[in-house]
Parts: structure tokens; sequence; C-alpha cells
């Protein structure tokens, strides 16, 4: 099976034009970068994941500017998520925003 990933139609993926797909992912907290405790979950087993509200956004994203409220304590995961990169573009195509 070939996946095609193509380019937004203005060619430009921001996190300015973005509609924040990336905070609609499950996102595992694998390194402490000071997370504040009130968006971490922790499940049965004792892993951590971010928090997310009832409708599945992260609990860390202002949904009013759509930005990282803890931009600079997000977990590792979110630092290493390319903006316009494979993943981002796959996502988009999957939620039909491109």
């Amino acid at each position: 099976m070939t996946i095609e990933v193509t380019t937004p139609p203005d060619g430009e993926v921001t996190c300015a034009s973005c509609q924040a797909i990336c905070c609609r992912l499950e996102v595992m907290l694998i390194t402490d970068t000071g997370v504040p405790d009130r968006f971490i979950e922790m499940d049965k087993w004792g892993g951590m994941s971010m928090a997310r509200l009832d409708d599945g956004w992260c609990a860390a994203l202002d949904r009013d500017s759509m930005r990282c409220m803890i931009y600079e304590n997000r977990p590792f995961i979110c630092r290493e998520y390319e903006m316009g990169g494979y993943e981002c573009i796959s996502e988009r195509e999957k939620m039909g925003s491109v």
C-alpha cells in the first residue's frame, strides 16, 4: 500500500493557520519536561500521558488562541512533532484538513 502525502493548498503549514490537529493525538509522557500535574493523566499501570478533555482535545490547548499553554514545558513528543512534516500532513489528511 502506498501512502500519498500532499502539501496544503497554500503550500505551507504553520501553527497559526493550523487547526491544531496534533493536539488531538494521544501524547505519552516518557521524559520529565516539567508538565504541570493538572495536565497529566495516569493509567492503571502507572503510565503517564497528557490529559485530554471530554471532546478529545489536549487539556493544555488554549481553545481561544489554539496555542499550547505550556509550550516551554511541552512533552518531548510535542517538541519532536515537526510542523508541516510527514506526521503533521498525514494527520491533517486523516482529519480532512488538507
